[in-house]
């Protein structure tokens, strides 16, 4: 059985769209840029598309100083360096987690406040921040970016062929906002795995991804419907959670990409 590395995602800015890479640095908290910007309400609050499905349509591309976004809202755009020339910053909550932030810019908080009509601010995770990954899960006391809880996400081609088999609409791998994905193999090999090796890197599957409302957000329109979760409920439910895709440990940085062998080192 073969497995290979399809595509690799990062989402620099969390819950905004992603960019799609054929190569990837893989650093101490997961792949470089990864959800090291989020938006925070007055109160230090992240926001998400769970609460506001329009932050799919604002769309990031990687430029040679920063970041360049777009939103197809209005098709504003406006420029974010990698790194803010700022030194203010915040406390700032993400689930159980509060870390310190760097605020960016007033032109970035005022630019996303008339988006999203809502008044935000937006941070940046220095590499001098560390936010750790759940105790309950963590092997090496693992870092992690403004990810909801894990470095990593990874999702079978074949699992997101298996769904579409059973949808009205099929849907594209962007609903689940993966990682990494791969092509080989049957539909929920990852389910199986426990550790894998990728260029030189290895990976531990640590714990299935329970799926929220934005796998119901169309990313390009920022509509919502009830599907996946309607017809995931059926057959991929545990207790009142609905699992799909496998959320991922690492040790070891360098670079991945497309195309590249996936080892699985130790099945479950």
């Amino acid at each position: 059985m073969e497995y290979r590395l399809s595509e690799i995602y990062i989402y620099p800015f969390k819950s905004l769209g992603g960019i799609s890479l054929k190569r990837a640095e893989v650093t101490d908290r997961g792949l470089k840029y990864d959800r090291r910007f989020m938006l925070v309400d007055a109160e230090g609050n992240f926001l998400t598309q769970r609460k506001f499905p329009v932050m799919a349509l604002i769309k990031p591309e990687i430029t040679d100083g920063g970041f360049r976004l777009k939103s197809s809202m209005d098709d504003s755009i406006i420029e974010i360096t990698y790194k803010p020339k700022t030194d203010g910053r915040v406390k700032v909550k993400i689930w159980d987690d509060v870390v310190e932030a760097m605020l960016v810019s007033e032109e970035a908080d005022k630019w996303f406040e008339e988006i999203l009509d809502v008044k935000c601010r937006l941070v940046f995770m220095d590499d001098d921040v560390k936010r750790y990954v759940d105790k309950k899960y963590a092997v090496k006391n693992e870092l992690v970016s403004f990810a909801d809880g894990f470095p990593f996400l990874i999702i079978g081609e074949e699992s997101l062929n298996d769904l579409n088999s059973r949808l009205k609409v099929k849907l594209p791998m962007n609903r689940f906002r993966p990682n990494l994905v791969f092509k080989g193999g049957r539909p929920f090999d990852e389910d199986k795995w426990e550790s894998f090796v990728l260029n030189g890197i290895e990976f531990r599957v640590v714990k299935p991804c329970a799926r929220c409302v934005i796998t119901t957000v169309d990313q390009a329109n920022a509509r919502k419907s009830e599907e996946p979760l309607n017809t995931l409920s059926l057959y991929r439910k545990e207790g009142n959670k609905i699992f799909f895709g496998q959320n991922l440990l690492h040790e070891g940085v360098g670079l991945i990409e497309t195309d590249s062998v996936i080892t699985v080192t130790q099945w479950k």
